[in-house]
């Protein structure tokens, strides 16, 4: 697939940029970088779809709206008489999910929806697709930190792989990222994988990944007091919960450091995390290339 109609002004220009050695390279330590990645990384089209109780007439919501309102869908609000469908492959996630897409359809060049999306995204102004924490995931990938992608959506990870591709081959960003892990925890093998059933909710889930991520750095790059790992999203309860995880995992590996960036309604708000209490910093826009500058 080939990206069309790209502005000059969206490209990433390299050219007097030079890669910067991980902070506490030399000591042992690297820095692991989390990204939520819708509203987040980038803002995707893909919408959400609720049902109206009675005659099953179809809306469609962005994600943004989505989880602004999902609280009170079917029980207040403008949304009371519609309800959220959890039916894989016709309800309110199934542009989430991945398609079975035939050979003969993919050689014709159907791709699945997030990859799509993301195509379509780039062929838009910047400013309409770069989410809140664009600029941090641009710097994690420029300098190969390893990077997790911890999503609610449902899709294969490779079906994430070939969609960040998209920004590889338009120039968005320099490389492939260096992935530690991918984890699209509504994916039902991934679910399983993570040890959680059917109906676990995605902020519980995104905690287990957590876990997981951090459990695999460790595998991958050994224990040093010198890691440090941040994790960002713009979901508030999301963010509740993953500080809490962040808790624990601080409690197990004290002389590691943990920092959870918020970035609801594009702020970012960066926590460094403790057993009993956070550190907070609202970081200005020329201020995001790093989770862990402080």
């Amino acid at each position: 697939m080939q990206e069309k109609n790209l502005r000059i002004s969206q490209l990433e220009l390299d050219i007097q940029r030079t890669q910067e050695p991980d902070r506490n390279f030399f000591k042992g330590g690297r820095s692991f970088y989390f990204f939520d990645f819708d509203d987040n990384v980038a803002f995707l089209s893909t919408p959400a779809v609720i049902f109206h109780q009675d005659t099953g007439e179809e809306i469609e919501m962005s994600s943004a709206l989505f989880a602004h309102h999902n609280r009170n869908i079917g029980k207040s609000g403008p949304y009371r008489h519609y309800r959220i469908d959890y039916d894989e492959q016709k309800g309110t996630f199934r542009n989430f999910r991945d398609k079975d897409i035939s050979r003969v359809a993919r050689w014709m060049g159907q791709r699945q929806t997030f990859v799509q999306d993301l195509a379509a995204a780039l062929g838009k102004e910047d400013f309409r697709w770069k989410g809140p924490s664009w600029s941090c995931f641009y710097h994690a990938v420029f300098n190969q930190r390893p990077i997790s992608l911890i999503t609610a959506r449902g899709h294969h990870p490779k079906t994430l792989k070939e969609g960040i591709q998209c920004f590889v081959r338009s120039g968005h960003l320099p490389s492939e990222p260096n992935y530690l892990s991918l984890f699209p925890v509504s994916h039902p093998e991934v679910k399983k994988n993570l040890g959680h059933e059917f109906d676990t909710p995605i902020s519980k889930l995104k905690q287990t990944a957590i876990r997981a991520s951090v459990k695999k750095a460790l595998q991958v790059y050994g224990e040093s007091p010198h890691h440090r790992f941040g994790m960002s999203d713009d979901d508030p309860e999301n963010v509740r919960l993953i500080i809490d995880e962040m808790a624990r995992l601080k409690g197990q590996y004290p002389r590691n450091s943990f920092y959870v960036i918020e970035t609801h309604k594009g702020q970012f708000l960066k926590r460094e995390i403790f057993t009993d209490h956070t550190e907070d910093k609202v970081v200005g826009p020329n201020s995001q290339l790093s989770l862990f500058r402080w």
